[in-house]
């Protein structure tokens, strides 16, 4: 039962709009060589989310990569995954990130796998020292909402400040198709990304 719901919320098919801005907390004006972006995506969806907002803010994007990836089977990468998240395992990365003491802002996007953080991201959050930086999370999800995703990046940073981030419904189509792939589902995401941007002065308008 537990393997079948963790398949069902990690990647699911649901097709109506769903968007939240969650966190209406102002920071101080960053140059965009200030900002990083980090994120973790399977289907493209988060992916999109963060070209928006490097689109919007500027910054430097960085995918995260595994050292070894997980299955292209979907249902073995879930059985890993929920192994995972019992056991605390943090996936090895193959992204390497230099001089990230030089970044003051640092978006982190991922998926809600299982209604949990992705082991990956966790790695991530783990390896790097974020001490005293602006940790702004964003999130794609099937519908079911961000789970405990946010809650463990604040954990995982507790010498930084965790803004509470951006919601977005993605998970794939009836089509097959991952919903942030459709030209009018983007539209929709980057108008919302924009006033989330724009809430906390981040956006390239507000330099």
């Amino acid at each position: 039962m537990q393997l079948f719901l963790a398949f069902f919320l990690l990647i699911s098919a649901c097709s109506s709009p769903q968007t939240k801005v969650i966190n209406h907390e102002i920071v101080a004006v960053v140059k965009p060589e200030k900002i990083l972006i980090v994120y973790l995506s399977r289907t493209s969806n988060t992916k999109t989310i963060a070209e928006i907002i490097q689109k919007n803010a500027g910054g430097t994007l960085v995918a995260l990569e595994l050292e070894k990836p997980y299955p292209d089977n979907y249902r073995a990468t879930v059985e890993q995954v929920v192994k995972e998240n019992e056991t605390g395992y943090l996936p090895p990365l193959k992204t390497k990130i230099d001089s990230i003491q030089n970044y003051d802002v640092v978006f982190v996007g991922f998926p809600t796998w299982g209604m949990k953080l992705p082991p990956p991201m966790k790695s991530f959050l783990k390896q790097y020292d974020l001490s005293e930086k602006t940790i702004v999370p964003f999130n794609t999800n099937d519908g079911y909402g961000i789970g405990t995703s946010f809650d463990t990046v604040k954990e995982l940073c507790p010498n930084s400040k965790v803004l509470d981030g951006f919601s977005i419904k993605g998970g794939m189509d009836s089509d097959g198709r991952a919903r942030l792939s459709k030209v009018e589902n983007v539209k929709e995401a980057e108008t919302n990304v924009k006033k989330w941007l724009a809430e906390m002065k981040l956006n390239k308008e507000a330099r």
